[in-house]
Parts: C-alpha cells; structure tokens; sequence
C-alpha cells in the first residue's frame, strides 16, 4: 500500500466573494507578437456587490484600468487585467486577473482564472491571502462589459 492510499485527500469548497459588472470599451490590436496577437481593452468603470454574508462588501471599478490579451497560436486566449476596485468604505483594493479562455472543446466554454487582489491594512486586507478563482462572462448586448465572479477557495 502507497501513502498515496492511506492519506485522504482534502477536500476544497468554495464561496463567492463578489461579482462585479465590468465596463469595457472595445477591444484595439497591439500587433503580432512572437507568442501570438497582442490586444487591449481599456475597462472604463463599473459596480461590484458581495457574496451571501459580505453585504458591506460593494462599491465602484474605477476607470483608468486595461485588460492586456494575447491570442496564442493555438487559439486559445491569455487575458491579464488591472485594475482598482473602491470599496463603499473608501479602501482602495488593485485587481489582477489572469484568465485563460480555451473555446477549442465542445460544450461550454472555458474561462478561468486566477484573481490576485492587493489591499490596504484595515477590515479588507485579508483578500490579499486567499487564493480567489474567477469566472468571466460577457454582459453584451445589454451592457459593454464582463461580468467577473471572485470565488474564494477553502478547505473543509
């Protein structure tokens, strides 16, 4: 017997931390890369709302943000977004998120990724130590922007 066998895995649980609307103008090509086509969408502001239990977690996307994109050879898509996110509180928190969209298999499509978020001491720091998962998904064509769910990730 391994100890591959007597060790149960952990088990992983998620929660949502908040969803935010987004807005986008449209997207510019940068040019071919030596690793694909580069792009850019300016991120012109937007809203965000907390999860069931973060309540007091809402506030405003600020403008001034860019989500940076790369079309692989392959046809898969690497997006790395910055931006601030203001809290109703006034904390200022910067986004990073870094999504990948591969749309090459049947079914839905996949767009993951991996949100970093840097925050001020006070009640919002501890959003810099968790490891949060996003989803992405267009608003269009009722609103130019993307809907950006943050799931954090736990232990049970």
């Amino acid at each position: 017997m391994s100890q591959f066998d007597t060790i149960a895995p952990q088990r992983l649980g998620h929660r949502l931390l908040w969803e935010a609307l987004v807005d986008v103008e449209e997207m510019r090509s940068l040019g071919q890369g030596p690793t694909g086509e580069r792009r850019i969408v300016p991120i012109t502001g937007g809203e965000f709302r907390g999860g069931p239990g973060l309540e007091g977690f809402y506030g405003t996307v600020l403008p001034g943000g860019a989500d940076r994109q790369l079309v692989r050879a392959d046809g898969s898509k690497e997006l790395d977004a910055l931006y601030e996110m203001e809290v109703a509180d006034g904390t200022l928190l910067t986004i990073r998120n870094r999504v990948i969209i591969d749309e090459s298999l049947p079914g839905p499509r996949y767009a993951l990724s991996r949100i970093e978020v840097r925050a001020p001491e006070g009640p919002w720091a501890w959003l810099g130590r968790r490891l949060i998962v996003g989803t992405l998904q267009s608003a269009r064509p009722e609103r130019a922007a993307v809907l950006i769910r943050g799931w954090e990730m736990t232990s049970a």
